[in-house]
């Protein structure tokens, strides 16, 4: 698969470069800087705090969902 680097926007490929989608090294590691200097962020949660805690009090004695539950979320 052939795409643009997203760091620098060279070309790169997926069959020949060991770095994809990024095309070297340097890129890579610019890319994981700006994850951990917090320069990207993802706009919305992933889920709904609040809905979390509700599956939380109402899982069974067992803690752990019932079958029909985790069937509904997939």
């Amino acid at each position: 698969m052939k795409r643009l680097c997203p760091i620098c926007r060279k070309p790169t490929d997926s069959e020949t470069g060991a770095d994809f989608p990024f095309c070297s090294e340097r890129c890579r590691l610019t890319d994981l800087g700006n994850w951990s200097s917090e320069k990207y962020v993802i706009s919305n949660p992933a889920f709904d705090e609040s809905e979390e805690e509700g599956r939380r009090s109402n899982r069974g004695s067992t803690g752990q969902d019932d079958d029909d539950d985790q069937d509904a979320r997939r």
